[in-house]
């Protein structure tokens, strides 16, 4: 069953001889337990396919179906609450809070969330991301490749249905970020989470179970 579709979707910007198609009509499913990677240089869509996706845009036509619910005319207040519910996002901005230790950004999710991970399964996120160290540290303490490992264990923490990830590893050295990847791809399939990863870095779609490719806001599965 789709758990996420985008319906005959498009996204433009500017009116005229300004106006820019950042993403021609797009007809895209993902299942439960899949791993998908989208692919495409700089400026070909992925990031406002990945924003669409996630609710964060609205798009110019089309729908957005998540769990059989069309967000696509639902009030912001109504979207903020299925992304709380439904989303758990790995965006290249880590959307950490400044103030907070890398513990007590879990703990802000507890309040407002229920059904996040136990405290066992967080553990061992910590470890398999390698920051059980950092936790009492603030945002402004850790280096980039770090603050992209908390902004990780962020979105996993809320045991989301859906993550959706701009660039996850771009912060990260090769080691790391196989190692990421392949806590993405356990997470996926153990908790048939549906999973979009976009990326420029090809040697991350082995791990993936689709791939498709971005060109100047047209989207295609590519063979595998």
């Amino acid at each position: 069953m789709a758990i996420l579709e985008l319906n005959q979707v498009t996204k433009s910007f500017g009116t005229g001889h300004k106006k820019v198609d950042a993403l021609k009509e797009t007809h895209f499913q993902a299942e439960k337990g899949e791993l998908i990677a989208v692919i495409g240089p700089s400026g070909s869509g992925k990031s406002t396919f990945l924003t669409i996706a996630g609710g964060l845009q609205t798009p110019t036509g089309g729908e957005v179906i998540i769990n059989n619910q069309n967000i696509t005319e639902l009030s912001e207040k109504k979207r903020s609450k299925i992304r709380l519910q439904e989303i758990g996002f790995i965006l290249q901005a880590s959307n950490l809070v400044p103030f907070l230790t890398v513990r007590n950004q879990m703990k802000l999710l507890d309040q407002v969330k229920k059904d996040n991970m136990t405290k066992e399964e967080l553990t061992q996120l910590y470890e398999g991301l390698g920051i059980s160290d950092l936790l009492d540290k603030y945002p402004a303490d850790l280096s980039g490749g770090e603050r992209q490992r908390v902004a990780i264990a962020k979105a996993l923490y809320s045991n989301p249905s859906i993550i959706l990830a701009d660039e996850p590893t771009a912060s990260l050295d090769s080691d790391r970020a196989y190692e990421v990847m392949e806590l993405l791809q356990r997470e996926t399939k153990s908790k048939k989470t549906t999973t979009i990863v976009v990326t420029h870095d090809t040697r991350l779609i082995s791990y993936c179970d689709k791939v498709y490719k971005m060109t100047d806001g047209e989207i295609r599965l590519e063979e595998t």
